[in-house]
């Protein structure tokens, strides 16, 4: 397959939107040991200074949230314990919100990502944004990169026949946050997150 990126212009849509399309969408790692290709299976959106769930909530501005205030489409890479996490900055410059990539399937370079994962069985390997990131060998280096060029890129795909929406996974002190929709998966897929 002949994977290119996505234009810049896919970025330019809201946050709910994006999270939405996302979903059916490659996400493509030219990495220097081989290319690595995962098809995008559940993502979250984060809406910003009025969601309690996002770091850039009440407009903190850190260094580690500074990324979000810019334009959509900039690479946000967090870490959290030892998992790098993968996210897409959203909405207009200013109001610093962010999609987060939080599943996939292993579609090219399975040696290189049995080699990034070890020895977890391959049905574990991108099923959390964290085992995404790993399984795909991205790190924190691509902070503030753009998603639209390579050599770490969303390429376009088959889209999803049907979009499951829910809440978010594991974000318990974010008060009435909690039970915003904003998680977005391809119904039925086995590696989509499991929701307690």
């Amino acid at each position: 397959m002949n994977f290119q990126p996505i234009s810049a212009d896919f970025f330019q849509q809201s946050t709910i939107n994006l999270a939405k399309n996302l979903i059916g969408q490659y996400i493509v790692h030219q990495h220097p040991s081989g290319l690595v290709v995962a098809k995008i299976i559940e993502t979250e959106a984060y809406m910003g200074p009025e969601d309690r769930a996002a770091h850039s909530f009440g407009n903190r501005r850190t260094k580690r949230t500074e990324v979000m205030f810019g334009e959509a489409g900039l690479v946000y890479t967090y870490q959290m314990h030892t998992h790098t996490l993968m996210n897409i900055v959203s909405g207009p410059v200013g109001k610093p919100q962010a999609v987060l990539l939080r599943a996939g399937e292993p579609i090219e370079g399975l040696d290189l990502m049995q080699q990034f994962r070890g020895t977890t069985p391959m049905k574990n390997w991108t099923n959390g944004p964290g085992k995404l990131a790993k399984a795909l060998g991205v790190g924190m280096s691509y902070y503030g990169h753009h998603w639209a060029e390579e050599p770490l890129f969303i390429a376009p795909g088959p889209g999803s026949e049907e979009v499951e929406v829910g809440p978010r996974v594991g974000i318990q002190n974010s008060g009435e946050a909690v039970h915003y929709p904003y998680r977005f998966s391809e119904k039925g897929h086995p590696m989509v997150s499991k929701y307690r």
